[in-house]
């Protein structure tokens, strides 16, 4: 079974542009993150796919392989898809230019699924439990509810559950922006137009999940810091100041 990490940098994020340029340590996010993805070794390529001559020439200079895409594309989903629909592969996990501190040990668990025999796993990704309060109400952080079979139920930016009896307890799991696809599923994934709950949440797993495929969900401890807006990047700096990437 082959498998290609693909890592989607668009330089021009919304809520932060440029911030895949952003440096921590000696050198930029997306570098982090390519190198920590390769350096898994669980890969037969890690490739970036970008919009970005910057980001293009920072990783390729760097001996890296970097794409740079033909189109425009509204989600890193369709991004990667573009470039994958002409490389030999059966498995590619999306890995999000914007996770620095990605590791061995939660990848590794992601693409354990497809070594299994269910082929009725077309998409799977990872989620960790959620604690603080704080956390939980931030819409930053993608919530994601499952099934008994850890099947994806929604995925929203509210709060989900609601808890509407204290007397319950309830669990909150964050959705980490890494996902792992068979081949056909991705490029069957762009034959699609953004679907109604997608262009409300800004959240592009949920074409799946209303065309109906749910996302295998795997439960990782991985504790990394997702660069989403400023103050993210000044924890990030923070976290790789006490703590590297030795956990990797």
């Amino acid at each position: 079974m082959k498998v290609v990490a693909m890592i989607p940098a668009r330089y021009n994020a919304s809520r932060f542009p440029g911030k895949l340029m952003q440096t921590i340590g000696d050198k930029p996010v997306i570098r982090h993150t390519y190198d920590n993805t390769l350096n898994t070794l669980l890969f037969d390529e890690v490739i970036v796919v970008t919009d970005s001559d910057v980001i293009f020439r920072e990783i390729t200079e760097n001996g890296g392989y970097a794409i740079k895409s033909k189109k425009n594309h509204e989600s890193g989903t369709d991004r990667i898809a573009e470039a994958a629909e002409n490389i030999d592969t059966d498995i590619i996990l999306n890995v999000q230019g914007d996770e620095p501190f990605i590791n061995r040990k939660a990848l590794n668990d992601l693409i354990s699924i497809f070594h299994l025999k269910d082929e009725y796993v077309q998409v799977a990704s990872i989620m960790k439990r959620l604690l603080e309060k704080s956390d939980i109400e931030d819409s930053n952080r993608v919530k994601v509810v499952v099934d008994g079979n850890m099947n994806s139920l929604l995925f929203s930016r509210s709060v989900i559950p609601y808890l509407r009896d204290s007397a319950i307890e309830a669990s909150y799991y964050q959705h980490i922006g890494v996902y792992a696809f068979r081949k056909p599923a991705l490029l069957n994934f762009t034959t699609w137009p953004v679907t109604p709950l997608e262009a409300i949440e800004k959240i592009e797993c949920l074409r799946f999940l209303e065309m109906g495929i749910p996302l295998k969900m795997v439960i990782t401890d991985f504790k990394g810091v997702s660069i989403d807006a400023p103050d993210d990047l000044k924890v990030a700096i923070e976290y790789y100041n006490n703590y590297g990437f030795k956990s990797l």
